[in-house]
């Protein structure tokens, strides 16, 4: 989640593009896709859940043991609280956190002011300081970037991934040693960064061609990644069965410019990503929590279209 947010903050001006309506709803998928990673969540293990679509497959708490982040606990102890009245599938969950419904009655599920307790958060671990900044008619609370650093850490492990042309996950692209799941939580940064509409600001130092190039390659990405279960996914379709709407047209634009998309070693890299998250996986096809994550990314895959 913070690192969503701090590839979307403006360096020297500390705020999210006012245009920018898909990150909040992106952040509120990332909520449940750390509860997963954490095994804190993961679908009901019911046979017959693959017959509806993984959108709407149920959720259920495994673990209601704290994971000492504020967000994360706020949300687990919701959805725990709710199995006691009924369970919700995915898509359920992220609408109601993000406040994306017209029941009064589940109004309390949204999660409010997500944005601002990150940012205060990376303030308080010396990545963001906090300003004031007047904006003609209101003063408002700005972040401006303080540890550079940071940031371009950051974006060297998006750039790594997404410019990769060999089957072998670059470690640059990777999280820290003893990260569970680094792979696949490096899958879910460029997926939600790029539904969230704040991956343009990682490709500051690439050429035009190189920028075209590497959303490309997330659009295959995310294409092979909202596909359960992983791998199954045709090879002539994987590029567009989830792609956004923006996805879809600079994957238009590119086929007409005779570009199409990522070639064989494109794929290549691809399907190395896949088999090195499927050996994260426990219990193979029935990882319920990695099937979790991936009806998330399902349903971020169709921001453009659900806003």
């Amino acid at each position: 989640m913070e690192e969503v947010l701090l590839l979307g903050i403006k360096d020297k001006q500390g705020y999210l593009s006012f245009w920018n309506d898909n990150i909040s709803y992106a952040l509120r998928g990332c909520i449940l896709i750390k509860l997963a990673l954490r095994r804190r969540i993961a679908l009901v293990r019911d046979p017959n859940r693959r017959c509806l679509p993984l959108a709407e497959r149920i959720v259920e708490v495994v673990d209601d043991r704290q994971t000492g982040e504020t967000i994360l606990d706020e949300a687990l102890k919701m959805m725990k609280a709710q199995e006691e009245v009924e369970r919700m599938g995915v898509n359920a969950w992220i609408d109601l956190m993000s406040g994306e419904t017209w029941n009064v009655l589940k109004i309390g599920f949204q999660l409010k002011q997500v944005r601002e307790r990150l940012a205060k958060g990376l303030v308080d671990k010396g990545v963001l300081r906090t300003e004031k900044r007047n904006f003609l008619l209101f003063d408002m609370a700005t972040h401006p970037l303080s540890d550079i650093r940071t940031k371009e850490s950051l974006i060297t492990r998006v750039v790594s991934l997404l410019t990769s042309t060999t089957s072998a996950v670059p470690e640059r692209a990777l999280d820290k040693e003893g990260t569970q799941c680094r792979v696949m939580r490096a899958v879910c940064l460029v997926c939600a960064a790029y539904t969230a509409s704040v991956l343009d600001n990682a490709f500051g130092r690439l050429g035009y061609e190189e920028r075209e190039a590497a959303f490309g390659r997330c659009d295959d990405v995310l294409g092979e990644f909202v596909v359960w279960p992983l791998g199954s996914s045709a090879s002539s379709n994987s590029s567009s069965s989830g792609v956004t709407a923006a996805g879809r047209r600079r994957h238009a634009s590119r086929i007409a410019s005779g570009a199409g998309t990522s070639g064989g070693d494109g794929r290549e890299s691809i399907l190395g990503l896949v088999q090195e998250v499927r050996k994260e996986m426990v219990g193979g096809d029935e990882d319920v929590a990695f099937e979790l994550v991936v009806a998330v990314l399902e349903v971020l895959s169709k921001l453009d279209s659900l806003l």
